[in-house]
């Protein structure tokens, strides 16, 4: 028998010193931080926006000799108030990854990435394209940008490609995600505005989400709701009965697609008991007594038919924003990824307008946005509209930007860009030979996804400039270019409320990737145009021209003095021009009732609704939504797969919700191997089996790289937004063959 003192036992079980124990270790954080683990004890801290959503939350970042080490949500930022969603959380760890790029990679003859010095792979990237524009004219080139680079990358990316390069064609993936909200907000207010502030959320005693699970997509915003001490009543417009649909005192299920027309009924409801604010609309809007004569034919019976929600839930839900005194209207994808998205948008702003419920705390027809930095390229990217919600054939504003740019109004176009959706095309059709795309995964994002790989390939030269080598379109590319990411280079993002606040450099870049903005000054100097931005040494430096840019637009911003002002005051909502004294934290727009057309009012659009481009058929019997899955997964994934805390809090194998009926009809069993297939493509997915899905539709999140390779290619005609939405599909369990 071996026998040891209970101090020798101790010592196997515990071990004072080591390197596991000192995990384990807490020490003062200082800075009001509490206790951190010693080994990420700061020496200082600074304050940045988060880098993922459009929420635009703040974040305590800590610093060990001058190096972030962890962070913290600000408690004392208007937007987040100390709060952080997991992405947040996880913001730094995903900086740090094998996958990130170190270097240029350039295909050789034998189709292989070698690395290259930057001197060789700027070289490379400028003669292609040079010689592009030389045999097949100078708009044979475009690019594809982003909504999560700064404002100011943006700008000089968007300046440099179309007044330095040549280029007339450029678009961002912002066009996959805002710009139904865009186009409805400029012709309806006659300027890309949404109106309102976060505090909105807690101020309204009736909330109506259209098209939106905020849990899920927007924690943070979720959150502000939560915080509402009116006990307010939450109106949800979904086909599924979603996190957020689950927590609403009004969950109107409708067929998918009918929302145009639910809208509708709703206003003729509102119009035929006199639930409306005639004052503000004689006053404020213009084309009311034609949208009235429009909606008579929106019966609540018709829209029972149409929507599948009964005409008692629908009159009740009509005399509940009647009596709200502060109503408050709020959409998101399931709104803008339509085919016909801008007038539902409108549906939406017209119900805002004709209740008078716009302008006033806890009101508004208010879109949320849905990367960080969407508004910047709204506003600044100069691919849809010129710098600064300028218009390209507008002689005037072209004059202008000129001016203040100090350079030749002769490179600048006269005409509008294609749309992403065209630039594709483009190529399909041998117009567009060479793409540059920056911080964007086209590959894996954009609607059926299988032809876009395949017209990419028909490119002569294609480069792709991301955070990671290991995208799906950066393994496409002939040069590949390294950027640094958030945390790595300096700017600014423009948040859903149109909130202006800093990014700032905490983290050193791996190998020899670079900032965006440095990497589009290389490729100026190559190019040799670099003295038309000779003034832009340093991201502050665009910010100061994009103030001048602003200047007597709705988005002055001519009264932000720097960076430094920025950061000082919690970030600043645009407009702020020169001479500004209104210092509140929050402030939203139209409270004097004045829109941005020539005759101040808000234009009333409609039309009547369309057919759904690809409704199910025996062959195909199942409509396929899409969305978002967890408050954990981002877009195509590129960041979030790289943290492990992350991928633990969502699936990481595709998955199909199904309902349970379905599920009994196709002899489906939760949790096994289906097959789904389209017109496009099949994919297969663990089934879900779950009543949150109706009968007749499936469900997939986004995020996964097969799921693109279902979705029908269809388009707002005004917008040229893809529809994700909608597309009809089968599904069998996996061991059934696919037949056609």
């Amino acid at each position: 028998m071996i026998t040891t003192s209970p101090t020798a036992g101790n010592s196997l079980l515990r071990q004072w010193q080591g390197p596991l124990t000192e995990e384990l270790l807490r020490a003062p954080g200082n800075f009001g931080l509490g206790q951190v683990p010693s080994s990420k004890q700061p020496d200082a801290t600074t304050t940045m926006v988060c880098g993922y959503c459009s929420t635009g939350c703040g974040l305590n970042i800590h610093l060990k000799n001058g190096e972030a080490v962890n962070l913290t949500p600000t408690v004392d930022y208007s937007v987040n108030a100390g709060m952080a969603c997991p992405k947040g959380w996880e913001a730094l760890s995903v900086l740090d990854c094998p996958d990130r790029g170190t270097m240029p990679l350039l295909r050789d003859d034998q189709g292989r990435r070698v690395p290259v010095k930057w001197d060789i792979a700027v070289r490379a990237f400028c003669d292609s394209f040079k010689k592009i524009q030389e045999r097949h004219g100078k708009h044979s080139v475009a690019f594809l940008s982003t909504g999560q680079i700064p404002t100011e990358e943006m700008a000089y990316l968007g300046s440099l490609a179309k007044f330095g390069m040549g280029m007339l064609h450029g678009d961002g993936n912002t066009r996959q995600c805002m710009a139904t909200s865009v186009v409805a907000y400029k012709q309806a207010f006659g300027f890309d505005a949404p109106p309102y502030t976060y505090q909105d959320f807690e101020e309204s005693d009736v909330i109506v989400l259209v098209g939106s699970n905020l849990c899920i997509a927007h924690p943070i915003m979720w959150q502000r709701v939560c915080r509402n001490p009116h006990e307010p009543e939450i109106i949800v417009l979904d086909p599924r009965t979603t996190e957020t649909a689950a927590a609403a005192t009004q969950h109107l299920a409708l067929k998918p697609k009918s929302d145009l027309a639910l809208l509708y009924g709703l206003a003729h409801i509102l119009i035929a008991e006199g639930w409306i604010n005639d004052k503000f609309i004689s006053q404020h809007t213009e084309g009311y007594v034609d949208f009235r004569r429009h909606v008579e034919s929106f019966t609540p019976e018709y829209v029972e038919q149409v929507s599948g929600i009964s005409k008692e839930r629908l009159h009740y839900a009509a005399r509940t924003i009647h009596r709200g005194k502060r109503v408050s209207f709020w959409w998101t994808m399931g709104v803008n990824q339509s085919y016909q998205g801008v007038r539902t948008a409108q549906a939406i702003i017209n119900l805002a307008l004709i209740t008078g419920n716009i302008g006033r705390p806890g009101t508004g027809a208010n879109s949320i946005t849905g990367q960080c930095n969407a508004m910047g390229s709204r506003l600044f990217s100069n691919t849809t509209n010129l710098l600064g919600g300028h218009d390209y054939q507008n002689a005037a504003h072209r004059q202008k930007v000129a001016g203040v740019l100090d350079i030749d109004e002769s490179h600048i176009p006269t005409e509008n860009s294609w749309a992403y959706d065209r630039i594709i095309e483009g190529i399909l059709r041998d117009e567009i030979k060479g793409l540059w795309v920056i911080c964007t995964n086209p590959v894996h994002s954009w609607i059926n996804q299988n032809t876009c790989r395949e017209i990419l390939e028909r490119l002569d030269y294609l480069v792709v400039q991301d955070m990671y080598h290991s995208t799906e379109t950066a393994l496409e590319a002939d040069l590949y270019i390294p950027a640094a990411g958030w945390g790595e280079k300096e700017g600014t993002f423009i948040n859903s409320e149109r909130r202006i606040g800093v990014i700032k450099k905490v983290a050193k870049a791996p190998g020899q990737a670079l900032s965006d903005f440095s990497i589009f000054r290389l490729v100026s100097h190559y190019w040799g145009c670099e003295e038309m931005f000779s003034r832009w040494q340093q991201p502050e430096d665009v910010f100061q021209t994009m103030k001048e840019l602003s200047r007597d637009q709705p988005c002055d911003i001519t009264g932000i003095e720097d960076y430094r002002m920025l950061d000082d005051r919690g970030g600043i909502q645009w407009p702020y021009p020169e001479g500004c004294q209104d210092e509140q934290s929050e402030r939203r727009l139209f409270a004097d009732g004045q829109f941005y057309h020539p005759d101040g009012r808000a234009k009333m659009l409609f039309e009547d609704p369309s057919e759904m481009p690809e409704p199910p058929n025996p062959r195909y019997p199942y409509l396929l939504l899409t969305g978002r899955g967890s408050a954990s997964q981002w877009h195509t994934q590129t960041r979030t797969s790289k943290s492990s805390v992350l991928r633990g809090l969502y699936p990481l194998s595709p998955y199909v919700e199904i309902n349970p009926q379905d599920a009994r009809n196709e002899e489906i069993r939760p949790d096994s191997l289906v097959t789904i297939t389209s017109q496009r493509g099949s994919i297969q997915a663990k089934a879900f089996v779950t009543p949150t899905i109706q009968a007749g539709q499936v469900f997939i999140p986004m995020h996964y790289e097969t799921t693109n390779q279902l979705t029908h290619a269809h388009f707002d005609p005004y917008s040229r937004q893809p529809s994700y939405k909608n597309c009809a599909v089968r599904i069998s369990p996996a061991h059934v063959p696919v037949i056609g």
